[in-house]
């Protein structure tokens, strides 16, 4: 027999999850159409002196790894990450609060680029870090979804997740 109030709430915690991938997309989507409706490939927008706005292709996946690949076999390997992440969000405890936050919005990111990448062929970034001295990878916010995901779930395992304290007694 399911216990009713777990249940409810096993349901509005992927309700919720549900809400932020849908979220992540239409962002990520939304960003990335008024990027190439109104900056010509390769334009830049200076932000600020280490932040610009750049418009450009990515091939392969993150860092343009794998740009040789073909794009039937990169939407297929994202499609099995997308599919390995969706396992591993399923696995999760529901206790595990910020672990679901962070899946939904890996999820939502690799929708997101998985989309462009069916789509286009190529993936659309936008965001450029960079110094007069150094640069850093164009990325797209799909991408920062996933990153701060990754992040939030280490986070999580390393930091937050500890198992119960056992007293002496228990121990015995």
């Amino acid at each position: 027999m399911t216990n009713a109030p777990e249940s409810g709430r096993s349901k509005s915690v992927a309700l919720f999850g549900l809400a932020l991938v849908v979220l992540a997309v239409i962002l990520d989507q939304g960003i990335k159409a008024l990027v190439v409706a109104t900056m010509p490939l390769g334009g830049a927008i200076e932000l600020l002196p280490f932040l610009a706005l750049y418009h450009a292709r990515n091939e392969g996946i993150a860092f343009s790894l794998f740009a040789g690949m073909g794009d039937l076999s990169l939407a297929l390997l994202s499609g099995g990450v997308l599919v390995f992440v969706g396992w591993l969000w399923w696995k999760t405890p529901l206790a595990r609060r910020l672990s679901h936050f962070a899946f939904a919005i890996i999820v939502g990111g690799a929708i997101g680029n998985l989309i462009d990448r069916l789509r286009l062929g190529y993936v659309v970034d936008y965001v450029f870090f960079h110094t007069p001295v150094w640069s850093f990878a164009v990325f797209n916010l799909a991408d920062a979804f996933i990153s701060v995901g990754a992040a939030l779930i280490l986070i999580d395992e390393f930091l937050l997740a500890r198992p119960p304290k056992v007293s002496a007694d228990e121990a015995k």
